[in-house]
């Protein structure tokens, strides 16, 4: 029923209110220039322990004009659909969601939330816009600026300025810098798809002149991608802004100022711009108020014209990267007159901003590296990247901070004369995608609650608009290995929907015709073993498992709608290539990356049969096809790959499992994978594989001997079989390899290797030894749901399974999250003798408490405390 009179007659539950009302995936506030036109609505409540939502209403103010829409008999508050007509390109409405309990009236109305749709194809008139400068695309290029004047005519009622580049950009409307956004429009498969972002400038109009600008940088664009040297130009040999502004006045009349022939450009005062190599900046080149009306612009050129087809641009899934904290110094030595080493106190990905006071030309240089060694930065870690940003003073006091480049780093370098240096002022600015923090950890051990807080400072540092390896060597790829595997935890810990659901729809995108998911997303060709794509287990596995992973996190089964052909793809392709036999075998892989047994030069050398580690993904995928396809109501393909699933591990069985259940190649990610895989039911064989696999920890000393694929599955497994204690102690170890070995020397991020810094203090000589890699702390996971307990039993939150099973000494943990419904949470403590567990389950959810001694209770919303003996 819908009402265009307002809202319904009703008495209020004041005891009820509804939160934040999301639209699609976009965090509160943000959904201005989303591209649907039908954006599903989500919400949580806060209400009484026993209240239960029985329907809702959703009101809909569009200008003066107010529908209400409802009531629906619904019980559930995720991805509801959009009620009125869809929204036209340009149109915004606010929302607001009331709803009603089982026994009493309407809540009040949540707070008006804006959405408002972005462009049509059809929409867009502006075109690229950049220098024409006659350039040598195989050097490095300086920047340009451009810009136009424009008048604002009459009373503006509303300014919208729809931009994206090839490039990065930056864009200014009458002096002042437009949106917080860094890095735009962050890196995609540029041709096929490229985001713009959205940004109200109403207030930075006035009446008559104005102007606007935009800096450009080179970036993913045409900026030198890969390792052993990288290539250049990868998309396209210009810079170019695409921008549109339109105002709309008060009389009904629009204007629109977009980038066209009108435009001009100059070199910027940037002399060179590169994500891997730093940034330099000569302020002697500065053009003042070249984004200000009246600035003479005579000098500078028309701009080169370029095409874009407006088909291929998208308005974001998700949050665009953003300065999310600024951190000083924890030390800066001055080891000469002009120079000093900077010590942030933890690593990070982002780069400086600068104070300082210097001569015309002097140079401040600014070089990052992630460790020291000797007492002085050690670089060889970063291999061909520069990580440099320099900056020539035009005489006098300055603030500067580069602006299309970002850096890995703990340490820094700066060089400069000393009278620079007497007055420097140093601040670190953070960056990743600015995706909401919904998880958290701790425990009595502080070393374990260390090592969950590097790994959400890895997850961050590698969070940069795609999910990176790492944020500082001539790499910073988005390994789709890497992401598999560390999805669960992710998820936990951010609210990466968005982010992650955007960069599943480039991975379907860079999937090749056959069905093959590349090593990394985007494609950069880099040789040898990587181009052009090979099929590869455990990342190839991505384009099946990560959206699983999202959706179970979230409840958005868009995601695997959207990514249901992708997946099948990828599955039917393996098992085309296993073949008969339903054995992957004999093809290119990476196995188990990085098991520590690997010598530094030669990581493919892991203890477990690659072959093993094929076939067994090609079970887990089929397995969650099928899982996918029932949720999507596809039941003769939920039926087809079942099957396939149960032969792939009655092969993978008869292959590599003995009758009583041991490997003929034994290794922790051996029988890791098939008790965590579930690759045999048999009891017998499980309890050896169990017995096996605990045994073998205990042979190792309890230090790790798992790489990429095992690591997040060992704890698990041996939890699983009745090996908690010794699950426990190899958490615990602090010898090298282990998870806490790195949290002894200092660490303060997850590093790519077990032994990036060896016991001697030296850097590990491998060639791939970075200090900020998220993999390996893919055992967060594990410190969830076991050590504290939380884990979704449903897709989104909707029910909830606690189950802590303390050990290992521990005497307390503890676990948030912010699920779609709300805040789940747990704490438990050893005292005396007795376990108690207090729980928290959100409005909306249900909850199963399992307690070490077999009692089980359902729990309802609200908090409770309950009690058992203490192993």
């Amino acid at each position: 029923m819908t009402a265009a009179t307002g809202p319904t007659a009703s008495s209020d539950d004041t005891r009820v209110a509804v939160g934040p009302v999301r639209a699609e995936n976009h965090a509160p506030g943000e959904a201005v220039g989303i591209g649907e036109e039908r954006p599903r609505l989500s919400w949580a409540v806060l209400a009484p322990p026993r209240w239960r939502q029985q329907d809702y209403e959703v009101e809909l103010r569009r200008g003066d004009d107010v529908e209400v829409h409802g009531p629906f008999a619904d019980t559930d508050s995720l991805y509801r659909p959009w009620p009125g007509r869809p929204l036209l390109p340009r149109e915004r409405a606010v929302v607001r969601v009331r709803v009603r309990g089982v026994d009493g009236g309407f809540s009040p109305w949540s707070g008006p939330e804006p959405v408002e749709r972005g462009l049509a194809a059809a929409d867009w008139v502006a075109v690229p816009v950049g220098s024409p400068a006659d350039e040598d695309p195989d050097s490095d290029r300086r920047p340009a600026l451009v810009r136009r004047d424009f008048t604002v005519r009459a009373e503006v009622v509303a300014a919208r300025v729809y931009v994206t580049s090839h490039g990065l950009h930056e864009l200014e409307v009458n002096g002042y810098r437009v949106g917080t956004d860094v890095l735009s429009p962050g890196w995609s498969p540029y041709a096929t798809r490229l985001r713009y972002l959205t940004h109200d400038v109403t207030d930075l109009l006035v009446p008559g002149a104005n102007a606007i600008g935009g800096l450009l940088g080179d970036g993913w664009y045409r900026g030198r991608l890969g390792f052993r040297g990288g290539h250049r130009n990868l998309y396209g040999t210009d810079l170019s802004l695409i921008a549109q502004l339109e105002i709309e006045y008060a009389d009904g009349e629009r204007d629109v100022v977009a980038t066209d022939a009108a435009w001009r450009a100059a070199p910027s005062p940037i002399v060179v711009s590169g994500l891997y190599d730093g940034e330099t900046y000569d302020a002697r080149d500065e053009r003042p108020g070249w984004s200000r009306s009246g600035f003479d612009d005579a000098g500078w050129l028309p701009v080169a014209l370029g095409h874009r087809d407006p088909a291929t641009l998208a308005a974001p899934d998700g949050p665009p990267v953003r300065c999310t904290e600024e951190c000083a110094p924890v030390t800066l030595e001055r080891r000469a007159p002009d120079r000093l080493v900077v010590d942030m106190g933890r690593n990070l990905a982002g780069r400086f901003a600068v104070r300082a006071t210097g001569g015309a030309g002097d140079v401040l240089r600014i070089r990052h590296a992630e460790v020291l060694q000797d007492g002085e930065l050690y670089t060889r870690p970063l291999r061909t990247a520069r990580a440099t940003d320099v900056y020539v003073f035009a005489g006098g006091p300055a603030t500067w901070e580069p602006r299309f480049t970002y850096h890995g780093f703990r340490y820094a370098e700066v060089t400069a004369p000393p009278g620079v240096l007497d007055t420097l002022e140093l601040r670190a600015h953070v960056l990743h995608s600015d995706m909401d923090r919904t998880g958290t950890f701790a425990c009595s051990d502080p070393d374990v609650t260390t090592l969950h807080d590097n790994v959400v400072r890895s997850m961050q540092g590698n969070f940069v608009d795609v999910p990176t390896d790492c944020p500082q060597r001539d790499e910073r790829l988005g390994w789709t290995g890497d992401i598999q595997v560390f999805a669960p935890t992710a998820t936990f810990l951010y609210e990466t929907t968005g982010m992650l659901s955007s960069w599943l729809r480039d991975l379907a995108i860079e999937q090749l015709d056959d069905g093959t998911v590349p090593w990394f997303v985007p494609v950069v060709p880099t040789g040898e073993r990587w181009t052009p794509p090979r099929p590869g287990a455990a990342w190839g596995d991505a384009g099946v498992l990560t959206p699983w992973d999202v959706f179970h996190a979230s409840g958005d089964s868009e995601i695997l709608r959207r990514q249901w052909d992708s997946a099948r793809r990828w599955v039917d392709l393996v098992a085309d290539r296993a073949g008969p036999d339903r054995l992957w075998t004999g093809d290119f892989q990476l196995g188990d990356w990085l098991d520590p047994a690997a010598p530094p030069d030669d990581p493919f050398a892991a203890t477990t049969d690659p072959d093993l580690v094929a076939s067994a993904y090609l079970a887990r995928s089929a397995g969650r096809l099928a899982e996918i396809a029932t949720v999507l109501g596809r039941e003769d393909d939920a039926t087809g790959y079942r099957a396939l699933a149960r032969e792939v591990r009655a092969a993978v069985r008869d292959r590599y499992l003995s009758p009583e259940g041991r490997l003929a190649q034994e290794s922790q990610t051996g029988y890791a994978l098939v008790v965590a895989f579930g690759l045999t039911d048999d009891p017998v064989q499980l309890a050896t594989a169990g017995r096996r696999l605990r045994a073998l920890v205990e042979e190792a000393g309890h230090r790790i001997a798992t790489g990429f694929v095992g690591t997040p599955l060992v704890t698990a497994a041996l939890t699983a079989t009745g090996s908690l204690d010794t699950a426990y102690r190899l958490l615990g170890q602090t010898e090298c390899p282990s998870w806490l070995y790195p949290v002894t020397r200092g660490a303060t991020t997850v590093w790519e290797r077990w032994d990036s810094l060896c016991p001697d203090g030296t850097v590990n000589p491998g060639e791939m030894t970075s200090f900020n890699h998220y993999a390996l702390g893919a055992v967060a996971h594990w410190l969830h749901t076991t050590v504290a307990g939380i884990e979704a039993a449903a897709p989104g939150w909707r029910a909830v399974r606690f189950a802590p099973r303390p050990g290992g000494g521990l005497s307390w943990a503890r676990a948030e999250h912010r699920s779609p419904y709300g805040r789940v949470a747990v704490a438990w403590r050893i005292e005396e003798g007795t376990l108690s567990v207090t729980t928290v389950v959100p409005t909306g959810s249900t909850a199963r408490l399992e307690l070490p001694d077999g009692t089980v209770v359902e729990l309802g919303p609200g908090q409770a405390t309950h009690t058992c003996p203490a192993a």
